[in-house]
């Protein structure tokens, strides 16, 4: 059987869905391994690494997938893409299905079984599985080193012979992965951190990362959280009175990063321009959530925004993906955790179960129909 990697065409995508790790990996499943050239130079993974992990290179992405049993990919392949795939093929990518249907249905009509690995059920069993974290993790990191970057004063507090530097004061917005990982980054920094989120068991982890906790903690914060550890929409009421609390939080603040997004949603819009407004100069807000339309008002997506009181909006796209060679080789191995499950550990034959959760859970095309229950019209 034969697995192909194709060069990623998004122009903002950095990252590559097989690193010469993972390569090794699928050969000792007894797959062919065929790598579009140039597919991992962003990652700083060359062709030639893939080489002497017992892939191959091919010239083009006709060449790669075109006869491919398998097909890994980091974003969800075009209609165009789709048409070159082989009908049968196994297709897995992160595919940010909503309001795709377009796309969804070229991926039907190709006849490709494709998974999408963003729906990957957040059990023990599926962890090492789990893109949503592996990545949202490197993004929350990465989103205060963007901040440090931008904000022009120390983060840390310094005491000098001169005189003392005042610790910057981080405000994190939404503490799931993301937010946790900011949070933790952003002390090892130095800062005074808090932080924020409608679930109620986040407080405890905020607290246990040295940050203090910010939230209206009424009966609906208690109940403010889904089965599967999601944040539920908050009532109107709700929203209005946290919004005051946290208005008058973020005035004092010199860094907010804000990263709450619900699945198949629009992201919440968690910061007024009145909020922006009140803010001191050179503040600076980091909207992880801009390309769902962002949690920050004012934020545009691949853009930094100054304000006219002097506070920098970014909105940098693919945050992850800005750290490219770490986020693709937790991807890959991501990856390559969930096609191990295709296979018969014994003999190494290619054996899906259908009925098996994990990937009952990801399928959402599947003999020329979309078939996950979510995205069905």
């Amino acid at each position: 059987m034969k697995v192909a990697v194709p060069l990623e065409r998004d122009a903002v995508e950095s990252r590559v869905a097989a690193s010469p790790e993972t390569v090794k990996k699928l050969k000792g499943l007894g797959l062919d391994v065929v790598i579009e050239t140039g597919a991992g130079v962003k990652s700083r993974m060359p062709d030639q690494e893939y080489v002497a992990a017992g892939a191959t290179i091919a010239a083009t992405t006709a060449e790669a997938v075109g006869d491919a049993d398998i097909v890994l990919k980091v974003r969800r392949p075009t209609p165009d893409e789709a048409k070159g795939y082989k009908s049968g093929a196994i297709v897995i990518a992160i595919m940010d299905p909503w309001g795709q249907k377009e796309a969804l249905d070229a991926m039907a009509a190709a006849g490709v079984s494709a998974f999408a690995m963003e729906f990957m059920p957040r059990i023990t069993r599926a962890q090492v599985m789990d893109v949503l974290s592996s990545q949202a993790n490197l993004a929350g990191y990465q989103a205060v080193i963007d901040a440090a970057g931008t904000y022009d004063r120390a983060m840390p507090m310094m005491m000098t012979a001169a005189g003392t530097v005042p610790a910057a004061r981080v405000f994190v917005m939404g503490a799931g992965v993301a937010g946790l990982q900011a949070i933790a980054t952003a002390r090892r920094l130095g800062a005074v951190v808090t932080a924020t989120d409608v679930r109620p068991a986040a407080k405890e982890q905020v607290e246990s990362l040295g940050a203090k906790f910010v939230a209206v903690e009424d009966e609906e914060f208690k109940q403010a959280e889904t089965a599967a550890g999601y944040a539920k929409p908050m009532s109107a009421e709700y929203q209005a009175k946290q919004a005051a609390l946290v208005a008058e939080h973020v005035k004092k603040q010199d860094i907010v990063i804000t990263t709450a997004l619900i699945p198949g949603r629009p992201a919440p819009r968690l910061i007024s321009a009145s909020m922006v407004a009140s803010m001191k100069p050179g503040s600076v807000l980091i909207d992880l959530a801009v390309e769902r339309g962002g949690n920050v008002e004012g934020a545009v997506a691949g853009e930094t925004v100054t304000t006219d009181n002097g506070v920098r909006i970014v909105g940098n796209l693919n945050v992850a993906g800005r750290i490219a060679a770490s986020a693709s080789a937790l991807y890959a191995k991501n990856l390559v955790a969930f096609l191990e499950i295709f296979f018969d550990k014994k003999d190494k034959s290619f054996k899906p179960n259908w009925d098996d959760e994990l990937i009952k859970a990801t399928l959402i095309t599947k003999d020329g129909a979309i078939v996950h229950p979510s995205l069905q019209s």
